[in-house]
């Protein structure tokens, strides 16, 4: 997951290079959900783990 967010920036940065503004943007936005959604997955399975742990 993670690896696709940054395979989007790479993209976004490469198009705002060249000027393509919509599609700079657009990639920007779906890296920023990809990163929070690995985010979230990696927060949870913390959370999980440690709970699980315990019991």
């Amino acid at each position: 997951m993670l690896h696709y967010a940054v395979v989007f920036f790479v993209i976004a940065l490469i198009a705002a290079v060249f000027g393509f503004g919509g599609l700079a943007a657009g990639a920007a936005g779906i890296a920023k959900v990809l990163f929070f959604v690995f985010l979230l997955m990696a927060v949870v399975s913390f959370v999980v783990n440690v709970f699980r742990g315990r019991g």
